[in-house]
């Protein structure tokens, strides 16, 4: 059976800045609670950092510790021969990641309910819980670079998105801290202008960092986002969609319908909005929506695949 991939990227979610610089702010105090409890008792001994989890424990062992440390599930059971492959790989993995996650592994012979819950189409089957929020991985007997790269993304996403850290232990069982990496405090301040809703100082701010780092990638990310709040500021959204409906070759208010079609997550009709003005167009109405096409790939990301689509289709509309 292949896997099937996870994706974590969902819809573009610009008006939950705020929240996310509190989730990052709560995965710092994390990481400083678990390196200030280094040398005592508070972490997960390695044995503890694979569980087997049946009904009865699954409230306690997965929903509420989700709340403290991804929780990864892996659906088994004995008679399932690729079960045998990925079942070791995550104990594994699970010991090397030394508390950063915590694998629970459900015998779906003994544990149908669960089993029904989860919409478990065949196993092996991988499930996250982060903040008793369920999230599929994927099914199969994957390659171990895949399952990495997954966890690796699980994780990012649990601290991001959750402010969720798990805590990294020593092979005693003992917190182990993490080298602490101090923040510019450029950058600081223009990620707490973009939280607090400053969105002229954020702009201001993110533009004195790529002054001095113009690759610097936090900062044009923080930028882009910036500016496209900005932009749509104070729009009326059912008048500026009327605008656009109603007259396709108004290039700003095809510009301003895809600002607002993208903080609203409808990313691939931000997208599409664009790339058909730039068929349609020429000279300067087409250099502006290729411009603010761009502008918009900074926002989502260059690797998300629907930015590899769109960029994609615009070469093909150029070329």
């Amino acid at each position: 059976m292949q896997p099937r991939n996870m994706s974590m990227s969902g819809v573009v979610d610009l008006a939950a800045v705020k929240a996310a610089g509190e989730a990052r702010q709560k995965a710092e105090e994390a990481r400083a609670r678990a390196a200030g409890q280094q040398g005592g008792t508070g972490g997960p001994a390695p044995s503890a950092l694979v569980i087997d989890v049946g009904e009865a424990e699954f409230e306690q062992e997965v929903l509420q510790r989700s709340a403290e440390v991804p929780v990864v599930i892996d659906f088994w059971a004995e008679w399932c021969e690729p079960c045998k492959q990925l079942g070791p790989l995550l104990e594994r993995l699970a010991q090397e990641y030394a508390g950063r996650f915590l694998l629970a592994k459900i015998d779906v012979d003994r544990n149908q309910l669960l089993f029904q819950q989860f919409g478990v189409q065949g196993i092996p089957a991988v499930f996250a819980v982060v903040a008793s929020q369920a999230l599929p991985l994927f099914q199969g007997a994957a390659p171990e670079q895949q399952v990495r790269q997954v966890l690796d993304q699980l994780i990012q996403v649990a601290e991001e998105r959750f402010g969720i850290v798990g805590a990294p232990v020593e092979g005693d069982g003992r917190p182990q801290a993490e080298p602490a990496v101090p923040e510019d405090p450029a950058l600081a301040a223009a990620h707490a202008a973009l939280d607090a809703g400053d969105l002229d100082g954020a702009v201001q701010a993110y533009r004195n960092v790529l002054a001095d780092e113009p690759a610097n990638a936090e900062a044009k990310l923080g930028l882009a986002q910036a500016e496209l709040l900005q932009r749509v500021q104070g729009l009326d959204a059912a008048r500026v969609r009327k605008e656009a409906a109603d007259d396709p070759a108004d290039v700003p208010a095809q510009l301003r319908a895809a600002d607002l079609d993208l903080v609203g997550g409808h990313v691939e009709d931000a997208f599409g909005r664009l790339v058909e003005t730039v068929r349609r167009t020429a000279g300067e109405d087409r250099e502006a929506a290729r411009v603010r096409l761009l502008e918009l790939f900074e926002v989502v990301g260059p690797e998300d695949p629907r930015v590899v689509a769109a960029r994609g289709a615009l070469a093909r509309v150029l070329f």
